[in-house]
């Protein structure tokens, strides 16, 4: 494993981690070899599952949802692209 294991990182620790393999991930899809998006995988399944074992609770939006996703994409269909024409 590269990296200091999750559960050893504090919360400003791993809030710096995650921004940093969430903004490295397009780049590594595009061009990085099966090695290092393998490597990349992992990396990210670990750190995202220590933030959310840290935060079970964590606010969700509405709109992330599917029930929010529904409500969005059905909504966007009624309303008229020009209102008054």
């Amino acid at each position: 494993m590269t990296g200091v294991d999750p559960d050893r990182l504090d919360d400003q620790q791993l809030m710096k981690e995650l921004e940093t393999i969430h903004r490295t991930r397009h780049d590594t899809l595009l061009y990085g070899s099966n090695d290092a998006l393998r490597a990349h995988n992992e990396r990210m399944a670990q750190l995202e599952g220590e933030f959310l074992r840290r935060n079970p609770r964590r606010p969700v939006a509405a709109g992330r949802t599917r029930e929010g996703a529904r409500e969005r994409g059905s909504g966007e269909s009624e309303t008229p692209v020009n209102p008054g024409t």
